[in-house]
């Protein structure tokens, strides 16, 4: 037997069931006909929630009753701005900072759901004493969750850490 005359003794073989293969491909049960177009999607809706959104810091609540609630003095500016693309900026006092956050509303984003923000990097100027700023910086990462009522934003800390409190800006 001559090299290679195995494999073209099986070539027709495998050309017909190839071709086999292919015409079964686009065999179908469904006697209904072909299938309908796909509805048409509407246009992604304008964001909601916080995405796009700014907030001024007004007040923290802990859970310690022995802390109570703390306040920025007047004048002061505590600033967090959330961006479309996903950055939080932040305004602390004579100090800036950045980081990332992560939503995932529980109802669309109308009244809250989990939040998930990144380490946040700050400028560190040695602002007027008493300075909540790098405090605010340092605890924001264990926000767990925020609630959006009466026009206000409420970021609750993990464990049952407390609360900060912002108003629109």
């Amino acid at each position: 037997m001559r090299k290679g005359s195995a494999f073209t003794a099986l070539l027709p073989t495998t050309v017909a069931l190839a071709a086999g293969i292919a015409l079964l491909g686009g065999c179908t049960t469904d006697t209904a006909g072909p299938a309908p177009a796909p509805a048409p999607t509407s246009a992604p809706s304008a964001p909601i929630g916080l995405t796009g959104t700014s907030w001024k810091f007004v007040a923290f609540q802990s859970s310690d009753d022995a802390q109570g609630t703390t306040r920025p003095e007047e004048g002061r500016d505590y600033t967090l701005e959330f961006g479309t693309d996903g950055a939080l900026v932040l305004q602390l006092d004579c100090n800036r900072g950045r980081g990332s956050y992560k939503l995932s509303p529980s109802d669309g984003g109308n009244t809250g759901g989990t939040l998930t923000i990144g380490p946040i990097a700050s400028t560190r100027a040695l602002c007027p004493q008493p300075d909540i700023g790098q405090t605010l910086a340092a605890r924001l990462p264990d926000v767990a969750s925020y609630t959006l009522r009466d026009g206000r934003l409420f970021l609750a800390l993990k464990m049952d850490g407390g609360i900060f409190e912002f108003t629109p800006l």
